[in-house]
């Protein structure tokens, strides 16, 4: 009796685990079919429970049905995935680890089965395997290309007296190409690259730091010396052969939790040209004969002596600007923020900045402002809100409150004497019943405007009537484009959050590349509407399917399971469905397929490099009641300190909660997994001859995935496509760069066909974008490595140089 019960212990227990697996498939199964979607699971939980309770009966059957499911899973998979490993091997790992336990000797022999009875469930555990396995040797979302080799434009219009040795501007040139002419380091070379030296900002994270504390600083290079801004805007001087600090500026940044960024992307450099004047025709000051100028996230903007770190005495006060104050309509602390840095022609620095999203109607102005370069003086405005966008703030006038802003840098064509000025959307993003037709006018584009007096020259709009944050959250690449019978087309590509790159004549906002108004799904929320149709470029790296609930992920497949209830449950049409009470699956997501990285272009070549996102976000608008009131309960109430989450929107009819579309069941211990197959992050290459898509290859592993969540562990570097912020550096030498992706490294890519040739660890998140220079005859690689709080990844504060070893220098070009 004793070795009976003994026996029958694990026949039990697997029968009871088999049994609980099959009830839980059987109920989340159906609830799965009355949406429509898949009776697999349905069936396969049915079949689960007649295998437990053959199990407990101690039936060798229960053998015959689990070779039946094994089977019947595989088939299924294969039909809904295809060969694609990550999306099959949630659909295969429980059910090939439960038939590995049924193989198990204590289970077999207290069954009584015989071999006939045992081989076809290894056989079909054995073909899943094999299946699982080959799958990983297959890619079906990446595809293999070359870019173009020969150059098509020798002499491409962002030509300036800057050196090839230096980068003077956040994308190099203020055409925002990211591209360098160097190419000592090359697609030969590169995976010879060691560090040459780290400098350390010391400037972290603190307590009094909002959740979106981010380390996103492109330097600039000029006279030896690169330019660095660091987490609270301190600006570094750093010797750009040994990376030793010659001084630093301090602007005492105030800061508080409720600010919803802590940013700086970057500094601009400027050199006064002999016979300089001011806007006045006054002579250009002798001081500050090379200076930079910092934006900082309190609302100022700073002149300062390139040579000391001195502030530029006669610049605003002593070098200051108060952003917040002139024509300002709301002045508070933090929300109207100076992430990018400001655009300089050879007259005026020219800044926008960001302003709170979603937290009040009651917001600053998103007003682009041009000073004199020299006396900061205001010059002109460009007020989106206004009916009048040039009129100048004054006693009787301030700006309009709440305007569409521009938070990423411009782009500048001095030939043209053009800026091209990336638009967002009049806040509550995702609400717009309360935007007049001014506050639409000048959204989600891009405007021209005369460099010298901000007067409009043309505007085209990416998003109508935008519901979505999907604004231009790129600089535009201006690229002067070679046609076969000579002729040049000055160009503008602006990348999109919605995929879309939109290729525009320059000169007068014309499309050069289709975009066809398609029509979009309807059904706002009560006191809004929605525009009947959008443009849809026909260069894109959209999604071109609708997703559906075989494209819904997780570790196993019950994660899965849950995962396609969760995605039935939102409103979800396609592109631009509009927000919703019931929550709305917004795809392409919040973060966009494009974000602030934008693309790196040759613009010899013609060609682009660029990373890009895939990952859902929802949101659901939350009507005001007594846990939601239409205004804060105390005055100065604090902002949100970040982008996801409940957004109040007060003084609009609901608020919106934001957050990426994750596994509901996970999240709740704290551990983000994302509900959409992989991958969630490519590398792209783009032929701008034929505005065609030429390579797309997955990028980067779930290494650090996890840092975090709950369970913050290193895991195996298995490449999977993880998402990456800040965006490429791209070299004459066919090389492209990119730090920016979730785990934590530093890549070399061969620009003609996308194939990874170097990569390096790093000691923190690295999403910034890189950038290179060459000094004393030695080319470097460099990227400021200090993670990012929301993304969220981990935070330092290195500066990081890479060089060639002395014996492959000795061997360049």
């Amino acid at each position: 009796m004793t070795t009976f019960s003994r026996a029958s212990i694990p026949i039990i227990l697997t029968a009871l685990l088999v049994g609980l697996i099959g009830l839980g498939l059987t109920i989340g199964g159906t609830w799965l079919l009355s949406y429509g979607d898949t009776p697999y699971y349905l069936l396969c939980g049915l079949a689960m429970l007649a295998s437990a309770v053959l199990l407990s009966r101690k039936k060798p059957a229960a053998l015959w049905v689990y070779t039946a499911i094994t089977l019947g899973s595989l088939l299924w998979a294969i039909a809904e995935a295809g060969l694609d490993f990550w999306s099959l091997l949630p659909r295969s790992d429980a059910i090939v680890i439960i038939g590995i336990l049924l193989l198990m000797p204590f289970i077999t022999r207290p069954l009584g089965a015989s071999r006939r009875t045992i081989a076809p469930l290894g056989l079909s555990l054995l073909l899943s395997v094999l299946v699982v396995a080959f799958s990983a040797t297959q890619d079906p979302h990446s595809f293999n290309g070359k870019l173009p080799t020969e150059i098509a434009n020798a002499t491409p219009g962002d030509a300036t007296a800057m050196a090839d040795t230096e980068w003077h501007d956040w994308g190099r040139t203020q055409f925002g190409n990211r591209f360098s002419p160097l190419k000592q380091i090359n697609a030969s070379n590169v995976n010879t690259l060691k560090i040459a030296w780290i400098m350390r900002t010391g400037d972290l994270k603190t307590k009094n730091d909002p959740g979106e504390t981010t380390n996103e600083a492109t330097p600039v290079m000029a006279n030896g010396n690169l330019y660095l801004c660091s987490t609270h805007q301190k600006l570094f001087a750093v010797d750009a052969a040994d990376g030793k600090t010659k001084w630093v500026f301090d602007p005492h940044l105030y800061v508080n939790p409720g600010f919803q960024h802590l940013t700086c992307r970057g500094v601009t450099y400027h050199a006064t040209p002999a016979n300089a004047v001011t806007i006045d025709g006054k002579p250009a000051p002798a001081e500050c004969p090379r200076r930079v100028f910092l934006p900082t996230n309190d609302g100022r903007l700073f002149a300062i002596n390139a040579d000391d770190g001195s502030p530029c005495p006669s610049f605003g006060k002593n070098g200051e600007l108060d952003l917040r104050e002139e024509g300002m309509p709301f002045t508070t602390v933090g929300e109207w923020e100076g992430t990018s840095p400001p655009v300089v022609t050879d007259r005026l620095v020219i800044q926008s900045g960001a302003v709170t999203d979603n937290g009040s109607v009651h917001e600053p102005s998103g007003v682009t402002r041009a000073f004199d370069l020299y006396t900061g003086k205001l010059v002109w405005v460009f007020d989106p809100g206004n009916p009048d966008p040039n009129q100048m703030p004054g006693p009787d006038h301030k700006f309009v409150p709440n305007s569409p802003n521009s938070w990423i840098t411009s782009s500048y064509d001095a030939a043209l004497n053009q800026i091209y000025i990336p638009t967002g959307v009049q806040t509550p993003d995702q609400w717009g019943g309360n935007r007049d037709q001014y506050s639409e006018r000048y959204a989600s584009g891009i405007l021209a405007l005369n460099a010298d007096t901000g007067k409009l020259v043309w505007f085209y709009q990416t998003v109508h009537h935008d519901l979505w944050d999907m604004d231009v959250p790129s600089q535009p690449s201006l690229v002067d484009i070679k046609q076969k019978d000579g002729t040049v087309i000055p160009a503008l590509y602006a990348p999109a959050k919605t995929g879309n790159i939109f290729v525009l004549d320059r000169r007068t906002g014309k499309l050069i590349v289709s975009a066809p108004e398609l029509p979009v799904p309807q059904g706002a929320a009560p006191g809004d509407h929605t525009s009947p149709t959008q443009p849809f470029s026909d260069l894109s790296l959209r999604p071109k399917a609708l997703l559906t609930g075989a494209d819904m992920w997780g570790g196993t497949m019950f994660d899965q399971l849950i995962c396609r209830i969760a995605f039935h449950q939102l409103r979800y049409q396609g592109t631009f469905t509009p927000p919703s009470t019931q929550g709305t699956l917004v795809f392409p997501g919040n973060l966009g397929i494009f974000e602030w990285g934008g693309l790196a272009v040759d613009p010899q070549r013609q060609i682009a490099v660029a990373d890009t996102l895939s990952l859902p976000f929802v949101s659901r608008l939350v009507p005001r009641g007594p846990n939601n009131p239409l205004w804060p309960q105390k005055e100065g109430a604090a902002g949100s300190g970040g982008e996801s989450g409940l957004q109040h929107n007060y003084g609009a009819p609901y608020a919106v909660e934001i957050s990426p579309f994750v596994d509901p069941v996970l999240a709740k211990v704290g551990l983000n997994m994302p509900c959409r197959n992989p991958p969630w992050g490519y590398m792209v290459g783009v032929d701008l001859s034929t505005n065609k898509v030429v390579w797309q290859h997955r990028n980067g592993t779930i290494q650090n995935s996890l840092y975090g969540s709950s369970v913050p562990l290193t895991l195996p570097p298995v490449k999977i496509g993880v998402p990456a912020l800040a965006g490429p550096l791209i070299t004459a030498g066919n090389v492209a760069f990119l730090t920016g992706s979730m785990d934590y490294y530093i890549r070399a890519y061969d620009v003609t066909t996308g194939q990874t040739l170097w990569q390096q660890a790093l000691p923190a998140g690295g999403q910034s974008t890189p950038m290179t220079y060459s000094i004393n005859g030695k080319q470097y690689v460099v990227s400021y490595v200090g993670g990012h709080g929301s993304f969220p990844t981990k935070l330092g504060d290195y500066l990081i140089a890479w060089t060639l070893p002395e014996a492959a220098d000795s061997q360049k070009k």
